[in-house]
């Protein structure tokens, strides 16, 4: 059964984090981010901070299944989208700097699930211009709890800081990833979706475009960024629950 409340959608997540942490994967990651975010939402329902708030918990709680669902789906070799797929893929590898984990889980959430989340929210015969000031909301709080996240990678990988010293201005996604970039783009796929007579085609679509994207942000081009990488990676620390009990913190 899938989250119907939003507190619902903090437990599983806990489930989540705590299964993944067990089997020292780095599956962990993403849900700690965002239940971060989840409970930064709660709190802002609970204060009255967006202009519709219970239309807000409804958002928050379409949103969270497509992961959940998501991440579900994988455990049972059931379909789901490429998106995802392949960034569960490169968590089982265990392979990737933490900040590569919580990038492809942005990358699938952000760009592919919240503009459907925000489409079925609102429904077929909604306005969804009426939802343009929370939907910028939802991702300036989660742009700015990334420099928080990124304080403490830097503790459980010494060399991080490298990789934006030496790496900016460069083509390669890994670098170039803006938060801000992809809420734009997830606000006209929204509208895109929103109006589609073929929803199914529109999220096919789309869904091979950002899986693209997540294998960027996987592979590097250039080879400094490599040597980077394995450099930062080689250093980083690669014990699950001592970076997730780092990543927890507030």
């Amino acid at each position: 059964m899938l989250p119907k409340t939003i507190d619902e959608v903090i437990s599983a997540l806990d489930v989540i984090i705590e299964k993944e942490c067990t089997n020292n994967s780095c599956m962990a990651y993403f849900p700690i981010l965002y239940r971060k975010v989840t409970v930064r939402i709660k709190e802002g329902i609970l204060n009255n901070e967006f202009e519709n708030n219970p239309r807000m918990e409804k958002l928050d709680v379409l949103f969270a299944n497509r992961y959940i669902d998501a991440y579900e789906c994988s455990g049972f070799n059931k379909p789901f989208t490429k998106s995802w797929k392949n960034a569960f893929e490169a968590a089982k590898t265990g392979k990737l700097l933490i900040m590569q984990h919580l990038l492809l889980g942005i990358n699938a959430h952000i760009n592919l699930d919240l503009g459907i989340a925000v489409a079925e929210t609102v429904g077929d015969d909604g306005e969804l211009l009426d939802f343009e000031n929370d939907f910028n909301k939802i991702n300036e709080i989660l742009a700015s709890m990334i420099a928080n996240v990124e304080a403490k990678i830097i503790s459980v990988s010494p060399l991080f800081g490298l990789l934006d010293k030496f790496g900016k201005g460069r083509e390669d996604k890994l670098v170039s990833f803006s938060i801000n970039v992809a809420r734009d783009g997830a606000w006209l796929f929204a509208n895109q979706y929103h109006i589609s007579p073929n929803k199914i085609n529109e999220l096919n679509n789309r869904d091979t475009v950002i899986a693209m994207l997540a294998e960027k942000l996987i592979t590097q081009k250039s080879w400094l960024l490599k040597y980077l990488v394995k450099t930062i990676y080689f250093f980083e620390k690669k014990d699950v629950p001592q970076i997730v009990a780092v990543l927890k913190k507030d």
